[in-house]
């Protein structure tokens, strides 16, 4: 009598398919749960203290679909998206070549630390006004007065990257004779992968926020631009609807890019049994 057919799949493998996708699926279903907690407690406080300055999630989301339907909420978030991945792409590319520079030179770092300390603690509205009044509202000035704000944590995040940097792997780099990009694909990346990592989840946050100062103050087009123009209005539910679509729009970004590119980029790493 032979054994039921049961196909290339294996009691092992089908355990290991049901664990990804509960890996998968768990982190999702908590998401919305803590949202959906998160709505309730706001519609019943809305309720309990109805006013104009503080609408109801119903309200919001009438006001959402309004602005999706007529498409100025795809047009002003497109805008925004845009000078935030310009800004992030500069600060991250300039500040980690100067990080990894001055972690990796003593007298660079004691030359230039008063500079970085400097940058530092000057505040962003004060980069984004001189930017403006040296190179006009345009949008050069926009995205240099964020990148601006942000290189110099990069460069602190990265210069600690560079001075944990293990010797022996430059000296097995030497040995083999590795060249330029070798070096830097499998001997400096994957060292400084934790600090990129961090540099760069922290350089989202603080520049989506930077770049709507920049649009209050200067441009015509944007979300920071809309959340300016109903705040002069005074409607509240249209300055919640714009501010809640594009944090739900960097919220995705957060789970289906950052987070995979982030696993896929420790996937050497040993995990914990």
């Amino acid at each position: 009598m032979s054994a039921p057919d049961t196909g290339d799949r294996t009691p092992g493998a089908v355990a290991d398919g049901q664990s990804s996708f509960a890996t998968v699926l768990t982190p999702a279903l908590t998401v919305a749960v803590s949202l959906l907690g998160l709505c309730l407690l706001w519609g019943f406080a809305a309720n309990a203290w109805p006013s104009r300055a503080f609408p109801g999630p119903g309200q919001v989301w009438q006001v959402l679909l309004a602005e999706a339907a007529s498409g100025d909420l795809f047009y002003h978030l497109g805008a925004t998206l845009g000078r935030v991945a310009a800004a992030y792409v500069i600060a991250m590319v300039v500040g980690s070549v100067i990080g990894v520079a001055l972690g990796s030179y003593r007298s660079a770092d004691r030359f230039f630390s008063p500079w970085v300390i400097l940058f530092l603690n000057i505040p962003a509205l004060v980069v984004i006004v001189l930017a403006y009044i040296w190179f006009g509202l345009n949008e050069a000035a926009a995205i240099g007065a964020v990148a601006v704000n942000k290189i110099p944590n990069v460069v602190v995040t990265m210069r600690e990257g560079a001075r944990a940097l293990d010797p022996s792997y430059a000296e097995m780099a030497a040995v083999y004779r590795f060249g330029l990009l070798d070096r830097i694909r499998h001997v400096l990346l994957p060292q400084l992968q934790p600090y990129l990592a961090a540099a760069s989840r922290s350089g989202i946050a603080l520049i989506w926020k930077i770049v709507l100062v920049v649009e209050l103050l200067g441009r015509s087009n944007g979300v920071g631009f809309q959340i300016y123009l109903y705040f002069q209005l005074f409607d509240v539910a249209a300055i919640l609807a714009y501010t809640l679509a594009f944090v739900a729009v960097m919220l995705v970004i957060e789970l289906l890019l950052v987070q995979p590119v982030e696993r896929h980029a420790t996937r050497w790493r040993r995990r914990p049994a």
